[in-house]
C-alpha cells in the first residue's frame, strides 16, 4: 500500500478524532522512520515523546521477544514478576514507595485524582478539589479533561464532573489565594507544561508549592506523563527543582512505545488505595512491564541520560542560534530534549513544511514548535533536522 491508500482506508473506517498528515509511517529505526511511499524523516516528535531509545530499539525488540515467548498476559488477581520488579525500580530511584499500573497517561492522573480523593476522605474530613493550572494537559477522560487547564479540550463535554478549579501557572500567591479549607485536597501541576507550549516555572515555584502544601495539608501530585522517565535530561523532571511530590503519574516513554502508564505514592498516601478500591485489566501486564524494565535498565546503565543532557545542550545552543537570526522567534525554552520555539504566528505551515523536507514536528498551544527527539539521538541528526528547520524558516 502507498500513502494514498491508508490514509483512504482510515478515512473510511477509523473515527475521525485527529486531523492526520497525508503520510502513512510504517517503518522505524533509531531516530529515523520512513513512509509506506518510501520517504525517509528524521523523527524529532518521537511517537509525542513515547520513543525516548528511538525506534525499535534493540534492548526493546529483545525484551518483548524475550517476555512473548514466556507469557504475555495474566490477570492481576495473581504476582507478575515484571510488575513487581519495575515497581521496585521505579521506586528505587524515586520518592516513591507504591506503584500503581495502567495503561496510559490519562489513566495514571485518573488513578491520581482517585487516590487524592481517597486520601482527603479518610484523612482530611472528606476533601476533594482538585487545583491544576491553566494551560495545562492531563487527560481526555471526562475527570483528566476538567482538570485539563485548556477550553479546547473541555468544549462539548458538559456537564462536567465537580471537584477541578484552574489557577494561573507560576503563581505561589495564585495558588495560596484559591485554596479552600473545607475543600482543596491537592494541587495538581506538570513540571514543565508540555500540550500548554513548553512553559518551564521559575525556580522557586516548585519548591513554593512544596512548603504551601506541607503548610496548609495538602497533596503535591506532579504530571511528568510527559517530562518523566528522562525527558528532561534527569530520570524525573522533579529532580530539576529540589523537591519531591506525594503523588506522581508517568506514562509515555515509560514502555518503550508500548501502553504502560503508572502512578506513584508515598506509603502514607498510597494506603488509601485497598483491594477493590482501583484496578486496571491490562494495567501492568508482564509484556509491557517487561519492556518498561528493559526502558529503566538502558536509561541507567547505557549512557542514554547522560546522551540527553549533552545532545539537550547542543540543541539548545542551535535553537538560540536560530533565534539570533529569525526576529520572529520570541522565544526558546525547555531542558533536556524537552524543547520548543514560540513563534510570533501559527506554526502549522512550518510543521507541514518541515514534514515535506524530511523533518517530523508538531506544533503546541498553536505558536510553538515542539522538539522531543529520542534520547539517542546524535549531533550530526540535530545538525541535519536543523539545517532542515532553518531552511523551512528562512522562506517565511
Amino acid at each position: 500500500m502507498k500513502n494514498r491508500d491508508v490514509a483512504k482506508l482510515t478515512e473510511n473506517y477509523v473515527a475521525h478524532t485527529y486531523a492526520r498528515y497525508p503520510i502513512a509511517l510504517v517503518r522505524g529505526k533509531g531516530a529515523r522512520v520512513w513512509d509506506a511511499d518510501g520517504k525517509e524523516y528524521l523523527d524529532f516528535l518521537a511517537g509525542i515523546a513515547v520513543n525516548s531509545l528511538g525506534h525499535c530499539h534493540p534492548a526493546i525488540v529483545r525484551a518483548i521477544q524475550q517476555q512473548a515467548r514466556k507469557l504475555i498476559h495474566v490477570s492481576n488477581l495473581y504476582h507478575i514478576l515484571p510488575q513487581s520488579e519495575l515497581a521496585r525500580e521505579l521506586c528505587r530511584h524515586s520518592f516513591a514507595d507504591r506503584v500503581f499500573f495502567c495503561n496510559s497517561g490519562a489513566e495514571a492522573n485518573e488513578a491520581a485524582i482517585k487516590l487524592a480523593r481517597r486520601y482527603g476522605g479518610e484523612h482530611s474530613n472528606g476533601k476533594y478539589e482538585i487545583l491544576s493550572t491553566h494551560n495545562s494537559f492531563h487527560g481526555r477522560t471526562l475527570a483528566t479533561l476538567t482538570a485539563t487547564g485548556q477550553e479546547k479540550v473541555r468544549a462539548g463535554y458538559d456537564p462536567l464532573p465537580a471537584g477541578f478549579r484552574q489557577i494561573p501557572f507560576n503563581d505561589l500567591r495564585a495558588a495560596e489565594e484559591a485554596i479552600d479549607e473545607q475543600k482543596t485536597v491537592g494541587i495538581l501541576v506538570e513540571p514543565i507544561q508540555a500540550e500548554g507550549g513548553i512553559n518551564v516555572p521559575d525556580e522557586n515555584y516548585f519548591r513554593g508549592l512544596r512548603e504551601l502544601c506541607d503548610r496548609r495539608g495538602l497533596l503535591l501530585i506532579f504530571d511528568e506523563v510527559q517530562t518523566g522517565v528522562g525527558r528532561t535530561g534527569k530520570l524525573f523532571g522533579y529532580e530539576h527543582f529540589g523537591v519531591e511530590p506525594d503523588i506522581m503519574t508517568l506514562a509515555k516513554a515509560l514502555g518503550g512505545g508500548l501502553p504502560l502508564g503508572a502512578m506513584l505514592a508515598r506509603e502514607a498516601v498510597a494506603q488509601s488505595f485497598v483491594p477493590g478500591s482501583h484496578a486496571s485489566t491490562f494495567g501492568g501486564n508482564p509484556l509491557v512491564c517487561g519492556v518498561g524494565l528493559a526502558v529503566m535498565k538502558t536509561l541507567l546503565k547505557g549512557g542514554v541520560l547522560k546522551n540527553s543532557v549533552k545532545m539537550g545542550k547542543v540543541f539548545m545552543q542551535r535553537l538560540h542560534a536560530l533565534k539570533a537570526r529569525f526576529p520572529f522567534i520570541r522565544d526558546i525554552r525547555g531542558k533536556g530534549l524537552m524543547l520548543g520555539i514560540e513563534l510570533e504566528m501559527e506554526g502549522t505551515k512550518i510543521v507541514e513544511a518541515c514534514m515535506q523536507e524530511g523533518l517530523l514536528i508538531n506544533c503546541t498551544a498553536y505558536r510553538v514548535l515542539r522538539f522531543v527527539p529520542p534520547l539517542t539521538i546524535k549531533q550530526k541528526e540535530i545538525d541535519r533536522g536543523l539545517r532542515i528547520l532553518e531552511e523551512v524558516l528562512a522562506r517565511q
